[in-house]
């Protein structure tokens, strides 16, 4: 990829990671890909905010596109490190060794980080303060600490004369870019539509656990004239940075609830009982104008999951008994919305058992803490019979009833 200039002097430097096998934090598959961008501030100091990974040729790409402004590492006065996360700061142990002059700006829960990470020492830190304002040439760079979005040391800069965010983790998506689309203004409505359902995986993936942080955060910039927004992943908006400010906003908020009108039916099934009354299920929810999304576990990937669960007001379970507990791939995903904070859910569970059930009263208790409006369940003994689809139906109809009530 070449260097792209963001506004007079500021140039975005960026690589996609596009290895379908990788996945992103280790956990979470991007079949799209991602970018990780960097930006540089040419001036009477150059000033470089974030770096990349070292890893496949990321530093050497960098090195290349600062040579597409002229410049090279030896060249950065001043690095900005808006958080520490390795995805962000993992070429800063080498970029150090060839850069002995930058001076690095962070927060003060950031530079003990520097040396453990990066093995950098603290005296070439500088610790700003929140709202701290740094002048470099016809630049003015304001710090505003923006902890736990996602990471405690986490902040954004501001350029106040351009009304540019370097908005590090926040506002950002999964998904490759490409260079000669970049901008908001320069993607097709497709393009658009395909960035906001990533930029919705992200969030459910990487920053759902953190969403009481995140509308802080957002009431702290509130105040801000933002006119461009520069993400450390995703497309930089130029045109309405209000669109994901406004994305960003609703998918706080979802935590709180009441999400959208949806369903997210997760099923599982051993032998094919609990699966003979899926389509049932799908119909019934469809009948009363209700979205719904279907995953199978084991198969569909939790990180898409999450995202659905995250965006729905409505969750159902269908698995069966396991040796007394809930069947495990299953217990893995409910553990796992558990964990990112998936709450405020209208809730329901199905499904069969064999010689003895269970499923049901380990469901209970590892989700008393959930958060979750169980309304109900139902589980039978081997295969389903009229009587046991009928009465299902019926508890089911009363399930979309609390939600259509919850989501008025």
């Amino acid at each position: 990829m070449h260097i792209k200039q963001v506004k007079d002097d500021i140039y975005r430097l960026s690589v996609n990671i596009e290895d379908k096998d990788y996945l992103f934090e280790g956990i979470w598959p991007i079949p799209h890909g991602i970018s990780i961008n960097g930006y540089l501030i040419k001036g009477e100091k150059n000033v470089m905010i974030d770096l990349t990974q070292d890893i496949f040729n990321f530093p050497q790409e960098f090195t290349n596109q600062l040579g597409g402004a002229t410049l090279s590492i030896e060249d950065i006065d001043i690095l900005v490190v808006n958080h520490m996360e390795p995805d962000h700061s993992g070429w800063l142990r080498e970029f150090c060794k060839k850069n002995s002059k930058a001076v690095i700006y962070c927060t003060k829960k950031a530079i003990p980080l520097l040396q453990a990470f990066a093995d950098v020492a603290a005296d070439r830190a500088i610790a700003i303060t929140d709202g701290q304002i740094l002048e470099v040439g016809d630049y003015e760079l304001q710090f505003f600490e923006t902890p736990n979005i996602h990471w405690p040391e986490t902040m954004m800069t501001y350029e106040r004369k351009r009304n540019i965010l370097f908005a590090c983790d926040a506002f950002g998506s999964y998904g490759s870019i490409d260079e000669n689309a970049i901008f908001d203004d320069q993607l097709s409505s497709e393009k658009h539509k395909f960035f906001e359902e990533e930029a919705l995986r992200y969030y459910a993936n990487i920053v759902a656990t953190f969403s009481p942080f995140v509308l802080k955060g957002l009431t702290k910039l509130g105040g801000l004239d933002i006119k461009v927004i520069c993400p450390s992943h995703g497309i930089i908006w130029r045109d309405d940075p209000s669109v994901i400010i406004e994305h960003y906003k609703r998918y706080a908020e979802y935590a709180k609830g009441p999400a959208e009108r949806e369903v997210t039916v997760v099923w599982s099934s051993m032998y094919g009982n609990t699966k003979q009354v899926l389509n049932m299920v799908i119909e019934t929810i469809r009948k009363r104008n209700i979205p719904v999304h279907v995953f199978q576990v084991p198969g569909d990937e939790i990180g898409y999951i999450l995202a659905s669960a995250w965006k729905s007001a409505g969750l159902i379970f269908g698995m069966p008994t396991y040796e007394y507990k809930m069947f495990p791939p299953m217990a893995h995903v409910v553990e796992e919305l558990q964990v990112k904070k998936v709450t405020n859910k209208k809730v329901f569970r199905f499904g069969s058992y064999g010689w003895v059930g269970g499923a049901q009263k380990d469901f209970e208790k590892k989700t008393e803490k959930s958060g979750w409006d169980k309304l109900g369940s139902y589980e039978w003994q081997g295969a389903p019979t009229e009587e046991d689809q009928a009465a299902m139906q019926k508890a089911l109809e009363e399930f979309c009833d609390a939600l259509i009530e919850f989501t008025k």
